[in-house]
């Protein structure tokens, strides 16, 4: 059975729609995206890939239960307008019974939680405008079953960075076995004082831009954003072909330095679309530009293709979106497989120092491209405990 994603929308730091991200993609002029802030670490300035585009849980349409009101359910709103008439239609053709949802996040509603705890500490009270819910990690799928008004299966699933590339794996599934007919699946994150000091404490992030594959990488940029695809049996733009999924059972944080479980995934993935390793035209890394997640990923790279698939870290434009970060990626990869006779390649911005510790990958350079349309690309998402996930997706 052939999963097509029939339509898509993102926002990121890049830009907030897919039309404002695929330009900046391909900017030629040096990476874009992010800032310099010291908005969630006073004091101390970080490179964050944040949304330039602001959102609150005020933004939220009228009649929002207090307990789904949250930022991250925000973006969530924003990112579903993106693709609206389409999801609709579907529900029409359909009928809401037949719709799922399955996200990916890891944050949900800790920012609000942070506000409530810092007026507690000074006024001795809880904000009216704070419910202990908002933090559940379910919040984001009740949100968007409750605004679409659908009545299939609704969940979140939080791995870490692989969640929402393994929420669309889990759609795709309901789909090839006729539980629903539609699935709108992707993640959100977005930043919190909360999730940014839990990565300072693991001393993995780097307060410039990231540097992925680098001799001179010092860790990761913390993003936000969020992706969504409208996913069903119906003929569209892009298949997805296929996914893998292991887990390495390796450590609570550092990745099997073997890269036996990530090659595994991407050998899954191969083999569910029915590719062999030279099919593949692109593959847009993990690339997280932390010491170890960086040698173990060329490792396995270069033991399934080579060295001449051109490859990329998208992450020093957008930072690591954590939860969303699966379908942020996959919806780069769409970008790529569509509009795009010439096949262009996302680049990878680095300062081209390559670490001697890794095996050689090809790079993909800011004007890259394949000189005909992508047939088949790739993403790797690979996560604390060693949850892995790897997308492959092709042209309609």
């Amino acid at each position: 059975m052939t999963i097509y994603l029939n339509a898509m929308n993102v926002i990121c730091a890049l830009g907030s729609g897919s039309d404002a991200v695929r330009a900046a993609l391909w900017r030629s002029d040096g990476p874009f995206g992010g800032e310099v802030t010291e908005r969630y670490t006073p004091g101390s300035p970080l490179h964050l890939g944040t949304v330039a585009e602001p959102m609150a849980a005020t933004d939220l349409p009228a009649g929002t239960a207090l307990e789904l009101a949250s930022r991250n359910n925000a973006m969530l709103e924003r990112t579903l307008a993106g693709l609206r008439p389409a999801v609709d239609a579907a529900i029409a053709r359909v009928g809401p019974m037949r719709v799922a949802i399955v996200l990916g996040t890891s944050t949900s509603g800790i920012y609000e939680g942070e506000l409530a705890v810092r007026t507690h500490a000074k006024e001795g009270t809880w904000p009216e405008q704070f419910h202990y819910a908002q933090q559940e990690l379910g919040s984001p799928a009740r949100y968007l079953a409750w605004r679409l008004g659908v009545g299939g299966p609704a969940y979140t699933i939080s791995t870490a960075c692989s969640s929402s590339a393994k929420a669309m794996s889990a759609a795709a599934r309901l789909i090839e076995h006729g539980i629903v007919d539609v699935a709108i699946a992707g993640g959100v994150d977005t930043l919190c004082t909360f999730t940014i000091s839990g990565f300072l404490s693991l001393d993995s992030v780097s307060a410039e831009r990231c540097n992925p594959l680098s001799a001179n990488r010092r860790g990761i940029n913390l993003g936000e954003g969020a992706g969504l695809f409208l996913m069903s049996r119906e003929a569209g733009p892009v298949r997805l072909t296929g996914w893998g999924e292991t887990s390495d059972a390796h450590h609570m944080s550092a990745p099997d330095p073997s890269g036996v479980g990530a090659r595994t995934a991407m050998q899954q993935a191969l083999a569910r679309a029915g590719l062999k390793p030279a099919d593949i035209d692109y593959l847009n890394l993990h690339g997280t530009a932390t010491e170890q997640n960086d040698v173990m990923e060329a490792r396995a790279v270069s033991d399934l293709f080579g060295a001449d698939l051109p490859v990329s870290s998208t992450k020093s434009q957008t930072g690591h979106t954590l939860g969303a970060a699966g379908a942020v990626e996959a919806a780069l990869l769409y970008l790529t497989l569509t509009d795009n006779p010439r096949g262009r390649l996302p680049p990878h911005w680095w300062d081209g120092i390559a670490d001697p510790a890794m095996p050689p990958l090809h790079v993909a350079g800011a004007d890259e491209s394949l000189g005909r349309p992508v047939r088949h690309a790739m993403s790797n998402s690979f996560a604390f405990g060693g949850s892995n996930c790897v997308l492959v997706m092709g042209e309609g």
